[in-house]
């Protein structure tokens, strides 16, 4: 059958976000790694751009290991021994040892019983929301939460849904003290980091709002964490979010193994009962193959560096290039908002401005990611900075002499 006429509605919406500047266009094609070489780290060739190489100043593989040669070394041994698909879902054929010792090692690494893996963090938040959630359930969010987050709570369809103010706790408690009245349960989740700002969420102040209406849910105020951005970039070790703040374990947490471990695919960890749970209950896990047994050994060797004096060195040097940019833009005159955390946004709050200097950085071979409204609220327009333990001090500094050079345009 013809699609004529819903082709001519499909192209009259396309062409609508082109006319609201909202359309994300062409992708950026990455053709070509140039290997890290003297003061500087790694560069990449893109489609159409000739034989210009960039410096990332985009990407979530926030310890460099998708280059890593040990990783790199896992994932080809791992597919020359068990071929590179699962060829079928985990219940039916599709499980291998690589795929069970993943999940032990990270239900390990944040000491939890048991863990999970999923095709992405955003299947794992999608799946494991879901079937936590009742006819007698309140979901209770951070306004800033992302959009997996967002759109599980709609596919979950709970009793009630609520939201809190970004990190306002009092707020929180109101949504709680209210859900009491009416529902046996209660999920908050939240992110550990927040993508687009790089702030966190101080999980033990949020645990200790929870805790105090713990006893009004017949069956129990829970905490679901998605710290995808967090686990294995921030903290001492690499432990995410709940390091950082020193709160205890949440209920429910997830996570990716596509940021800083560099590889691909999503968990859950949390104990052994829930995990026996969500394996009978979590559709993208029973009808969705996992990731490659070649992807599961090479995540299994970021964690192993992770968690080890090499690991803790490249975070060392992680908050180092991120300090030393943060600063570097606070000493050429550029709104930020402190933090820890490798994301550093220059908040530039002008859209013009904002698609502006995202093209002087690409004309200087610096890749950034812009951030215009509605993507954000009108005011909170921004640039994006991700800092890799894989950028060198030259590397901050060549980006901020860009910057500079932008200054009084």
């Amino acid at each position: 059958m013809a699609m004529d006429r819903a082709l001519e509605v499909l192209a009259a919406q396309v062409a609508a976000l082109d006319a609201k500047g909202t359309r994300k266009g062409a992708e950026t094609v990455f053709s070509e790694v140039i290997s890290a070489a003297g003061d500087r780290g790694p560069r990449f060739r893109v489609e159409g751009e000739g034989e210009t190489s960039f410096l990332r100043m985009n990407s979530n593989s926030y310890l460099g290991l998708s280059l890593d040669p040990t990783v790199i070394e896992a994932e080809e041994r791992a597919s020359r021994d068990f071929g590179v698909g699962p060829g079928a879902v985990r219940f039916i054929s599709g499980s291998y040892t690589p795929h069970l010792a993943l999940e032990r090692r990270l239900a390990a690494f944040h000491g939890r019983e048991a863990g999970m893996i999923f095709s992405s963090a955003y299947a794992t938040m999608v799946a494991v929301m879901t079937p936590l959630v009742t006819p007698d359930t309140a979901l209770i969010s951070d306004e800033l939460n992302h959009n997996c987050i967002i759109n599980a709570m709609r596919m979950a369809r709970p009793k009630e849904k609520h939201i809190y103010g970004h990190l306002d706790f009092d707020g929180l408690a109101a949504k709680l003290e209210a859900a009491a009245e009416t529902c046996k349960r209660a999920i908050v989740v939240t992110d550990g980091i927040f993508s687009m700002r790089g702030d966190h969420a101080d999980l033990a102040e949020l645990h200790a709002v929870v805790e105090r209406y713990d006893e009004r849910f017949e069956e129990n105020a829970i905490v679901l964490v998605d710290d995808s951005h967090g686990v294995c970039a921030f903290g001492e070790t690499g432990r995410g979010t709940e390091e950082f703040s020193n709160a205890p374990p949440s209920d429910v947490l997830v996570a990716t193994l596509g940021k800083a471990l560099g590889v691909n695919g999503g968990y859950v960890v949390g104990s052994q009962t829930l995990i026996d749970y969500l394996r009978e209950t979590a559709a993208l896990y029973i009808y969705s193959n996992p990731i490659t047994v070649g992807e599961a050994a090479a995540a299994l060797a970021s964690l192993e560096i992770v968690d080890s004096p090499r690991g803790h060195d490249l975070l060392d040097h992680l908050r180092a290039m991120t300090r030393r940019f943060e600063q570097g833009l606070v000493d050429l005159g550029y709104e930020t908002i402190p933090g820890e955390h490798p994301v550093v946004p220059l908040m530039v709050r002008d859209t013009s401005r904002t698609s502006a200097l995202v093209a002087h950085l690409k004309e200087n071979g610096v890749l950034a990611t812009g951030l215009n409204f509605p993507v954000v609220p009108r005011g909170d327009e921004e640039i994006r900075f991700q800092v890799s333990a894989d950028h060198t001090p030259a590397d901050i500094d060549s980006v901020l002499g860009v910057l500079q050079a932008f200054q009084g345009r």
